[in-house]
């Protein structure tokens, strides 16, 4: 029996979804005559009547249907495999929103560099909830709010303490650490919070202790300008401290506020085939946990 090949089990998957020689030729973009030498071709090669002509349409044997179950599954493993080669091709994608790993940052990006140095790994910030991840920007992403989004897998990495973000002139920036009755007692400054991205919320103070008035904002930048200038004060976690250093903005810890967790992100079905092995770089480095 002569080799089948791909063109073959193209023709029998396109008869069985169109029905006809006429429309399946178009899926196709070949002529009739065509097609219906490549199905003859087919028929011969396996020996098997493969498809039930009648004047008007076209219909698969019990044998076709099960060729073509098979032929759909190689069409498709044949398609994922061309898209993870095309993927190769162009660098793996890395979103944050306000931070990295914060210190971690540097050593995980040069152990990547010298262990896959023939995947380029592009670090973008995305000033959405998901780092880019919903959107299709980016393909892996460290968020410290973990999204709501059933398509995106998230597991905790580690979890950093909190600072307060404080004009330089403000009475409590010359403190070792303040607590979070100080950030709100008297005439205080609004707390500048993103939604959805941010890790600052009223929630975290006790009820009577809770800033009297919030403002949004829509990314880091506007969140360190406003508070540099006086429009308000914020609460972060220690990696946004460490990547936004800002020369009217103090960052004091604060002693009694709880911890932000940082979270690890991808897709479900990861859109880069270096997902799985960056992924577990991120943990040996940061976590300390060996990939398997």
């Amino acid at each position: 029996m002569d080799d089948v090949d791909l063109r073959h089990l193209r023709a029998l998957d396109a008869v069985a979804e169109a029905g006809t020689i006429t429309a399946a030729a178009g899926l196709l973009h070949i002529t009739q005559p065509a097609l219906s030498r490549t199905l003859a071709q087919l028929e011969a090669r396996v020996g098997v009547r493969l498809v039930e002509r009648s004047s008007r349409s076209l219909a698969l044997t019990s044998a076709g249907a099960t060729l073509r179950g098979h032929a759909r599954a190689i069409l498709a493993h044949l398609d994922a495999a061309l898209a993870d080669t095309r993927a190769l091709s162009r660098p793996l994608r890395l979103g944050y929103t306000c931070a990295v790993l914060g210190q971690q940052t540097v050593p995980l990006l040069r152990s990547w560099r010298r262990t896959h140095p023939h995947t380029r790994l592009e670090v973008i910030r995305q000033d959405n909830t998901t780092a880019g991840l919903a959107t299709g920007d980016t393909d892996v992403a460290v968020l410290r709010a973990a999204p709501a989004d059933p398509l995106i897998r998230t597991e905790a990495l580690y979890t950093e303490d909190r600072v307060a973000a404080l004009p330089d002139d403000h009475p409590l920036a010359g403190r070792d650490r303040v607590l979070l009755a100080d950030l709100t007692a008297g005439p205080s400054l609004p707390l500048a919070v993103w939604p959805g991205a941010g890790t600052a919320s009223p929630d975290l103070w006790p009820p009577e202790q809770r800033p009297a008035h919030t403002v949004e904002v829509g990314n880091v930048d506007e969140w360190l300008n406003l508070i540099a200038t006086g429009g308000a004060f914020g609460l972060g976690a220690a990696g946004t401290a460490e990547s936004h250093r800002h020369p009217g903005v103090r960052f004091v810890p604060v002693a009694d506020a709880p911890a932000a967790t940082v979270y690890l992100a991808h897709p479900a079905h990861p859109r880069h085939p270096r997902t799985e092995d960056f992924l577990a770089a991120v943990r040996e480095t940061v976590v300390g946990v060996p990939s398997p």
